[in-house]
């Protein structure tokens, strides 16, 4: 795999720490617990996202773009790190903030990732749940471009194959922090979402032969969803790479038991597995996308598949600003 044949902007902080959980395997007495410390990345509070725009926003410049525009979530932290990176290159930034909780609350609609979106300078417009985001970008792209703007349409977690190649390096970068610790690792678990940082694990993982499977926590579709779009997206990257077929279908998995009642909405799973991460270890976690893969894996030790004896490591893909969005799910604070 060459990845030094794709244009990247090289602005993440890493290698991102690998560093184990020694109170919180104590306190649930299975696995030996590690944690990859995406959530330092560097950018506007750090984050998975990072990874995927040193190519994307490369890929932008190519491109001409002076303008970026990208969807998600009310509290989307894809968002906020799309628009601190376009702030820091000079381009103008358009989010789609999809109302998907339906939430009125002031936390959840003008703190947190949102406070920090307006505040590097993008422009925010909101639709309603349910609204085809892919055709409201294209709208607003065609508005830009009537207006003389060179704009790039960044798709949601910024999941496509060139965005995925973020997870591919950042693959590479645990399996040689992993053979440098002599740390066999037996699972790797994430939380999966849009799909692409899941895909790059899995088409980097796999294409490197490895031998570190994934574990997707899912947070929003159903397993059988999930996983397909999991699975198109790692055959893309593999085949944007030189490796297609690389990926096999038994290499993709997604837990989808925590999502609860719907994206972005709270589970006492996830109020717990927050709440304990940052009473054992100092870490925060978020409450959309970590904390709810957290408390699979917490639920999964309980139950014994995770067990005793063997190594699993936690993919931190950071948001913990995002807490301050949900201050009125933690009452008991």
């Amino acid at each position: 795999m060459k990845l030094a044949r794709f244009a990247r902007i090289r602005i993440a902080h890493a290698p991102t720490p690998l560093e184990p959980m020694q109170r919180l395997t104590q306190v649930l007495g299975g696995p030996n617990l590690w944690i990859k410390r995406d959530d330092c990345t560097g950018l506007a509070t750090g984050g998975n996202k990072t990874r995927k725009l040193e190519y994307l926003m490369a890929d932008a410049l190519a491109m001409g773009a002076d303008t970026v525009i990208t969807q998600g979530a009310t509290q989307s932290n894809h968002a906020r790190q799309t628009a601190a990176i376009a702030a820091r290159l000079g381009l103008q930034c358009h989010l789609v903030l999809e109302d998907r909780t339906g939430y009125r609350h002031d936390d959840y609609r003008n703190s947190g990732n949102v406070l920090l979106d307006r505040l590097f300078g993008a422009q925010l417009s909101e639709v309603a749940a349910g609204t085809d985001m892919d055709a409201a970008m294209a709208r607003l792209a065609g508005r830009l471009r009537d207006d003389g703007r060179r704009p790039y349409v960044i798709p949601g977690g910024g999941s496509n194959a060139i965005g995925a190649l973020g997870y591919v390096t950042c693959a590479l970068e645990l399996a040689e922090q992993a053979n440098n610790a002599g740390l066999a690792i037996d699972t790797l678990v994430v939380a999966t979402g849009s799909a692409g940082t899941q895909a790059g694990l899995v088409a980097g993982l796999e294409g490197a032969r490895a031998g570190i499977p994934v574990l997707g926590i899912g947070v929003r579709a159903a397993k059988a969803a999930q996983e397909e779009k999991v699975m198109q997206l790692a055959e893309q990257t593999a085949e944007l790479l030189g490796v297609a077929g690389a990926v096999k279908r038994e290499a993709v998995v997604a837990n989808c038991d925590y999502v609860g009642e719907g994206y972005g909405v709270p589970t006492p799973g996830m109020i717990e597995a927050v709440t304990l991460v940052a009473r054992t270890e100092g870490i925060l976690l978020d409450p959309v996308y970590s904390g709810k893969a957290m408390a699979g894996l917490i639920d999964l030790v309980r139950k014994g598949r995770l067990r005793k004896g063997q190594n699993v490591v936690f993919l931190h893909t950071g948001g913990a600003v995002g807490l301050y969005g949900y201050l009125h799910a933690f009452p008991a604070i």
